[in-house]
Protein backbone atom coordinates (compact mmCIF):
# COMPACT_ATOMS: atom_id res chain seq x y z
CA UNK A 1 0.00 0.00 0.00
CA UNK A 2 3.10 2.32 0.66
CA UNK A 3 4.84 1.38 -2.53
CA UNK A 4 1.35 2.27 -4.37
CA UNK A 5 1.09 5.56 -2.27
CA UNK A 6 4.64 6.81 -2.99
CA UNK A 7 4.42 6.06 -6.65
CA UNK A 8 1.18 8.09 -6.74
CA UNK A 9 3.42 10.98 -5.12
CA UNK A 10 6.13 10.50 -7.73
CA UNK A 11 3.69 10.73 -10.66
CA UNK A 12 2.55 13.70 -9.13
CA UNK A 13 5.60 15.60 -8.96
CA UNK A 14 6.78 14.61 -12.27
CA UNK A 15 3.99 15.56 -13.86
CA UNK A 16 4.15 19.48 -11.90
CA UNK A 17 7.38 19.46 -12.79
CA UNK A 18 6.94 18.89 -16.31
CA UNK A 19 4.35 21.73 -16.02
CA UNK A 20 6.67 23.81 -14.60
CA UNK A 21 8.85 23.22 -17.14
CA UNK A 22 6.52 24.42 -20.43
CA UNK A 23 4.95 27.72 -17.91
CA UNK A 24 8.77 28.67 -17.96
CA UNK A 25 9.06 27.91 -21.24
CA UNK A 26 5.41 29.73 -22.24
CA UNK A 27 6.54 32.44 -20.49
CA UNK A 28 10.08 33.03 -21.68
CA UNK A 29 8.28 33.16 -25.19
CA UNK A 30 5.79 35.74 -24.59
CA UNK A 31 8.70 37.66 -23.11
CA UNK A 32 10.32 37.63 -26.56
CA UNK A 33 7.32 38.56 -27.82
CA UNK A 34 6.60 41.45 -25.83
CA UNK A 35 10.56 42.47 -26.55
CA UNK A 36 9.49 42.27 -30.51
CA UNK A 37 6.25 43.66 -30.27
CA UNK A 38 8.11 46.94 -28.24
CA UNK A 39 11.06 47.44 -31.05
CA UNK A 40 8.40 46.86 -33.97
CA UNK A 41 6.09 49.58 -32.16
CA UNK A 42 8.93 51.63 -31.43
CA UNK A 43 10.06 51.57 -34.85
CA UNK A 44 6.54 52.58 -36.14
CA UNK A 45 5.95 55.04 -33.45
CA UNK A 46 9.93 56.98 -34.99
CA UNK A 47 8.56 56.51 -38.08
CA UNK A 48 5.38 58.76 -38.05
CA UNK A 49 7.60 61.39 -35.74
CA UNK A 50 9.98 61.60 -38.99
CA UNK A 51 7.24 61.42 -41.19
CA UNK A 52 4.93 63.75 -39.49
CA UNK A 53 7.49 66.85 -39.88
CA UNK A 54 6.92 67.49 -43.55
CA UNK A 55 3.32 66.87 -43.37
CA UNK A 56 1.13 68.52 -45.92
CA UNK A 57 -1.66 68.15 -44.97
CA UNK A 58 -1.09 64.71 -45.50
CA UNK A 59 -2.65 61.69 -43.80
CA UNK A 60 0.16 58.85 -42.93
CA UNK A 61 -0.01 55.94 -42.02
CA UNK A 62 2.82 52.55 -41.42
CA UNK A 63 2.58 49.38 -40.95
CA UNK A 64 6.31 47.71 -39.91
CA UNK A 65 7.23 44.24 -41.14
CA UNK A 66 6.84 41.58 -37.79
CA UNK A 67 10.19 40.63 -37.03
CA UNK A 68 11.00 37.04 -36.84
CA UNK A 69 10.61 35.92 -33.57
CA UNK A 70 13.54 33.59 -33.73
CA UNK A 71 15.73 37.04 -33.83
CA UNK A 72 17.12 37.14 -30.54
CA UNK A 73 16.45 40.94 -28.95
CA UNK A 74 18.15 41.58 -25.86
CA UNK A 75 16.70 43.68 -23.42
CA UNK A 76 17.84 47.58 -23.65
CA UNK A 77 17.17 49.05 -19.97
CA UNK A 78 18.19 52.67 -21.18
CA UNK A 79 15.51 52.50 -24.44
CA UNK A 80 15.87 50.98 -28.10
CA UNK A 81 17.66 53.71 -30.36
CA UNK A 82 16.11 54.25 -33.93
CA UNK A 83 17.34 55.72 -37.37
CA UNK A 84 16.58 56.16 -40.46
CA UNK A 85 17.94 57.97 -43.70
CA UNK A 86 16.75 61.33 -44.73
CA UNK A 87 16.36 60.01 -48.15
CA UNK A 88 14.48 56.65 -47.24
CA UNK A 89 11.52 59.18 -45.83
CA UNK A 90 10.73 59.84 -49.20
CA UNK A 91 10.16 56.02 -50.27
CA UNK A 92 7.54 53.81 -49.47
CA UNK A 93 9.07 51.40 -47.88
CA UNK A 94 11.50 52.38 -45.26
CA UNK A 95 14.39 50.65 -43.77
CA UNK A 96 15.05 51.45 -39.98
CA UNK A 97 18.48 50.55 -37.92
CA UNK A 98 17.29 49.47 -34.21
CA UNK A 99 19.85 49.66 -32.04
CA UNK A 100 20.88 49.72 -28.22
CA UNK A 101 23.27 51.61 -26.72
CA UNK A 102 23.97 49.52 -23.97
CA UNK A 103 26.08 46.73 -25.92
CA UNK A 104 26.71 46.04 -29.82
CA UNK A 105 24.01 44.53 -31.16
CA UNK A 106 21.47 46.43 -34.00
CA UNK A 107 18.98 45.21 -36.08
CA UNK A 108 17.13 46.32 -40.04
CA UNK A 109 13.46 46.46 -39.62
CA UNK A 110 11.19 48.13 -42.11
CA UNK A 111 7.74 49.91 -42.60
CA UNK A 112 5.61 50.29 -45.38
CA UNK A 113 4.43 53.83 -45.73
CA UNK A 114 0.53 54.09 -47.18
CA UNK A 115 0.13 58.18 -47.73
CA UNK A 116 -2.83 59.69 -48.34
CA UNK A 117 -4.42 62.84 -49.14
CA UNK A 118 -8.49 64.56 -49.64
CA UNK A 119 -8.34 66.22 -53.03
CA UNK A 120 -11.08 66.58 -55.90
CA UNK A 121 -11.99 63.91 -57.83
CA UNK A 122 -14.47 63.17 -60.28
CA UNK A 123 -17.92 62.52 -59.73
CA UNK A 124 -19.05 60.31 -62.64
CA UNK A 125 -17.63 59.93 -66.02
CA UNK A 126 -16.28 62.93 -67.49
CA UNK A 127 -15.98 63.68 -71.22
CA UNK A 128 -13.48 66.17 -73.06
CA UNK A 129 -14.36 69.73 -73.26
CA UNK A 130 -16.78 69.26 -70.12
CA UNK A 131 -16.46 72.40 -68.01
CA UNK A 132 -16.33 71.47 -64.40
CA UNK A 133 -18.78 72.87 -62.10
CA UNK A 134 -19.59 71.49 -58.57
CA UNK A 135 -21.85 69.17 -59.57
CA UNK A 136 -19.58 66.95 -60.85
CA UNK A 137 -16.70 66.95 -58.85
CA UNK A 138 -16.15 65.61 -55.25
CA UNK A 139 -13.33 65.35 -52.53
CA UNK A 140 -12.05 61.85 -51.62
CA UNK A 141 -8.99 60.51 -50.41
CA UNK A 142 -6.25 59.17 -52.75
CA UNK A 143 -2.58 57.58 -52.70
CA UNK A 144 -0.57 59.88 -53.22
CA UNK A 145 1.62 57.62 -55.31
CA UNK A 146 -1.02 57.40 -57.64
CA UNK A 147 -0.58 61.33 -58.58
CA UNK A 148 1.58 62.14 -61.24
CA UNK A 149 1.34 66.03 -61.24
CA UNK A 150 -0.43 68.45 -59.55
CA UNK A 151 -3.65 67.46 -57.62
CA UNK A 152 -6.27 70.37 -56.50
CA UNK A 153 -8.01 70.50 -53.04
CA UNK A 154 -10.48 72.94 -53.06
CA UNK A 155 -13.71 72.41 -55.50
CA UNK A 156 -13.61 75.99 -56.52
CA UNK A 157 -10.25 76.08 -57.66
CA UNK A 158 -11.51 74.19 -60.29
CA UNK A 159 -14.84 75.43 -61.20
CA UNK A 160 -15.27 77.03 -64.83
CA UNK A 161 -11.88 74.36 -66.39
CA UNK A 162 -12.15 72.25 -68.89
CA UNK A 163 -11.22 68.28 -69.53
CA UNK A 164 -9.12 67.25 -71.76
CA UNK A 165 -9.28 64.23 -71.89
CA UNK A 166 -12.15 61.27 -70.82
CA UNK A 167 -12.03 60.07 -67.07
CA UNK A 168 -13.77 57.99 -65.63
CA UNK A 169 -15.82 58.25 -62.09
CA UNK A 170 -13.67 58.85 -58.59
CA UNK A 171 -10.36 60.03 -60.78
CA UNK A 172 -8.42 62.37 -59.17
CA UNK A 173 -7.90 65.44 -61.25
CA UNK A 174 -4.56 66.47 -62.22
CA UNK A 175 -2.90 69.46 -63.63
CA UNK A 176 -2.17 67.78 -67.16
CA UNK A 177 -5.68 66.73 -67.58
CA UNK A 178 -7.29 70.21 -67.75
CA UNK A 179 -6.69 73.46 -68.94
CA UNK A 180 -8.65 77.12 -67.43
CA UNK A 181 -7.38 78.50 -70.74
CA UNK A 182 -7.09 76.11 -73.89
CA UNK A 183 -5.12 76.71 -77.06
CA UNK A 184 -7.25 78.99 -79.59
CA UNK A 185 -9.17 80.37 -76.64
CA UNK A 186 -10.33 83.87 -77.77
CA UNK A 187 -9.58 85.57 -74.14
CA UNK A 188 -8.71 88.96 -72.53
CA UNK A 189 -5.37 90.05 -72.31
CA UNK A 190 -5.30 92.20 -68.96
CA UNK A 191 -1.79 94.72 -69.00
CA UNK A 192 -1.03 95.93 -65.93
CA UNK A 193 1.06 99.25 -65.69
CA UNK A 194 1.72 101.16 -62.05
CA UNK A 195 -1.46 100.14 -60.71
CA UNK A 196 -3.68 101.15 -64.04
CA UNK A 197 -5.08 98.00 -65.79
CA UNK A 198 -5.06 98.02 -69.89
CA UNK A 199 -7.51 95.60 -71.93
CA UNK A 200 -7.30 93.90 -75.47
CA UNK A 201 -8.41 90.67 -76.89
CA UNK A 202 -5.85 87.58 -77.62
CA UNK A 203 -5.59 84.37 -78.86
CA UNK A 204 -4.03 81.36 -76.25
CA UNK A 205 -1.42 79.54 -78.16
CA UNK A 206 -1.00 77.25 -75.62
CA UNK A 207 -3.11 75.21 -72.84
CA UNK A 208 -2.77 76.65 -69.37
CA UNK A 209 -4.28 76.20 -65.94
CA UNK A 210 -4.47 79.44 -63.40
CA UNK A 211 -1.06 80.39 -62.68
CA UNK A 212 0.83 78.93 -65.54
CA UNK A 213 2.23 80.97 -68.27
CA UNK A 214 1.61 80.88 -71.97
CA UNK A 215 2.16 81.76 -75.36
CA UNK A 216 -0.68 84.20 -76.12
CA UNK A 217 -1.53 86.64 -79.56
CA UNK A 218 -2.77 90.25 -78.85
CA UNK A 219 -5.18 90.16 -81.53
CA UNK A 220 -4.76 93.90 -82.32
CA UNK A 221 -0.92 94.04 -83.21
CA UNK A 222 -0.50 90.33 -83.64
CA UNK A 223 2.33 90.31 -81.57
CA UNK A 224 3.05 87.24 -79.04
CA UNK A 225 3.56 87.75 -75.44
CA UNK A 226 3.65 85.54 -72.11
CA UNK A 227 0.78 86.04 -69.93
CA UNK A 228 -0.16 84.16 -66.69
CA UNK A 229 -3.10 82.55 -66.44
CA UNK A 230 -5.55 84.14 -64.11
CA UNK A 231 -9.24 82.62 -65.14
CA UNK A 232 -10.71 81.09 -67.84
CA UNK A 233 -11.08 83.38 -69.90
CA UNK A 234 -8.36 86.08 -68.93
CA UNK A 235 -5.21 86.22 -68.70
CA UNK A 236 -2.36 88.76 -67.00
CA UNK A 237 0.96 90.70 -68.01
CA UNK A 238 2.97 92.64 -65.39
CA UNK A 239 4.90 95.79 -67.15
Amino acid sequence: MMKKRNFTIRKALAKCIAYMALSSAAFASLAAQSVHEKVEQGAKQFLLSQLAVANDNTDIDVEVVAIDERINIPECPTGFQYNVSDEALSQSYISVRVSCGDNDWYLFTSGQVTRTKEIVVTQGAISPGTVLTSTNLTLAKVDVRRLRYTAFTDISDLVGARMKRRITDGQAIQANMLCFVCKGDRITITAEISGMEVKTAGIAQQDGVVGDNIKVINASSQKAVIARVASPEEVVIHL
